[in-house]
């Protein structure tokens, strides 16, 4: 078991560009310290710099990650692409052993809008990097976890409603804030 009866577990999933650092950063930014961000993104590419296979050695660092900070009385944020077929194993353990309130959710937005989203990121070299055609590669249709654990929120729910959305869902609204 993991984390605490009082701890919160999100996790963000979806496609490149479907806005899910975007809402981890909000639920942060509205919440405060205590709430840690474990993103699949920064400990793969940035910590492991490893390509996004099956078996991969990130899996385990973001479980370990996640787990870690939940022990240690973080309410935690997963986010990142997390195919369904790679991560759910670990996912789902990991939403199963947490003891406090869980919730996951899928950020569905059609591939035409991820290419119009991904257009306005102010990065260049990320732009240059990554291409319509990485992201039409990468795009996978409602790739969804099993056992219907996640909510799913659609392209039309805002930012900030996506964020209300959260911080209502999992109790993060009613939380204070510890200063650490």
């Amino acid at each position: 078991m993991v984390g605490t009866g009082e701890t919160r577990l999100v996790v963000l999933r979806g496609n490149s560009a479907s806005g899910k650092s975007s809402v981890a950063a909000g639920l942060r930014e509205r919440f405060g310290r205590n709430l840690a961000l474990v993103g699949q993104d920064n400990l793969r590419r940035i910590v492991l710099r490893e390509r996004d296979r099956p078996g991969a050695a990130n899996i385990g660092l973001i479980d370990m990650t996640a787990r870690y900070a939940l022990s240690a009385g973080f309410h935690t944020v997963v986010e990142g692409i997390l195919y369904a077929d790679r991560y759910g194993p670990m996912l789902k353990d990991l939403v199963h052993d947490h003891r406090g309130t869980t919730r996951c959710y899928y950020l569905d937005v059609p591939l035409r809008e991820t290419l119009v989203r991904h257009a306005t990121k102010p990065d260049p070299a990320l732009l240059a990097q990554v291409t319509d055609q990485h992201l039409r590669d990468w795009y996978r249709e409602r790739d969804l976890l099993p056992d219907g654990i996640e909510t799913v929120i659609g392209a039309g729910s805002s930012l900030h409603a996506t964020v209300d959305r959260i911080m209502r869902e999992t109790g993060l609204d009613g939380v204070p804030a510890i200063d650490r």
